[in-house]
């Protein structure tokens, strides 16, 4: 039985974790996302995915009954280098990814999370790595990709202490990007999710090309890859569409061509 459960709405694929009690972040979740990763892939319709929690979290962390089989490093080290792998893959695809934080977002759960482009998280919600508290230390790049969102001195205090944050810290601390209720956080995710499948395909995976190449290279070299994506997409007639449209002060009709 999968771990997760994904439904198409239009151009939005939304993909909830169901590992209750709080959805622990098992192999088999991780084996399962990959896979969820492909079907999208494949399916050209799609333009944005919202991923999210089932029950009381969003993913309280690892499954850490699976650190009990670990009989060597290797064994530890494979698990880590897993994670790491798909979570890069996550933050590296081509079709934005915004998660939708409830409840708690801890561990690998929060490296999830991080891996993702865009963050809504609950008022209420509790963001943290708490690796400390069990003797061993994240696994699943939270040592990497925190620093970048909040800076050294807040990574280092989240980590040494294990102490989370609550959701409006972290939008004041830039490791979300919004806060709301809980009654409303989903159906603010999914307008912005829905908000974003409504632009035109071709330029959605520029925009996802071009940045990373804001904090991977020099300007320069970013500006020069921005100049030529906005060559190409007037190749596009989705470019001429878009553009004609705001002249007749018409809502464009974008066909992803």
């Amino acid at each position: 039985m999968s771990t997760l459960h994904v439904e198409t709405t239009e151009n939005v694929a939304t993909i909830t974790i169901q590992s209750p009690p709080a959805n622990a972040l098992s192999s088999s979740i991780l084996k399962d996302l990959s896979i969820e990763l492909d079907k999208v892939e494949q399916n050209k319709a799609i333009k944005a995915i919202l991923l999210k929690g089932e029950g009381k979290f969003f993913s309280a962390g690892a499954d850490i009954k699976e650190f009990t089989s670990f009989q060597s490093s290797s064994d530890s080290g494979g698990l880590a280098g897993k994670g790491q792998e798909l979570f890069d893959r996550i933050e590296h695809f081509h079709i934005p990814i915004i998660a939708a934080i409830h409840g708690a977002a801890l561990g690998g759960g929060l490296e999830l999370a991080m891996a993702c482009h865009i963050r809504y998280v609950a008022d209420d919600a509790k963001l943290g790595l708490p690796e400390l508290n069990l003797g061993i230390i994240p696994g699943f790049a939270g040592t990497q990709r925190l620093p970048r969102h909040v800076g050294a001195a807040k990574a280092y205090e989240m980590i040494l202490t294990g102490v989370p944050i609550a959701g409006e810290e972290a939008v004041k601390a830039g490791l979300a990007n919004q806060s709301f209720s809980n009654d409303s956080l989903f159906t603010e995710a999914e307008k912005t999710a829905h908000l974003i499948a409504s632009k035109s395909g071709p330029t959605i995976k520029q925009v996802m090309n071009l940045i990373p190449y804001a904090y991977t290279t020099q300007l320069n070299d970013g500006i020069k890859k921005e100049a030529e994506a906005f060559g190409d997409v007037f190749k596009n007639e989705d470019a001429r569409e878009g553009v004609q449209a705001f002249i007749e002060k018409r809502k464009p009709e974008f066909k992803d061509q």
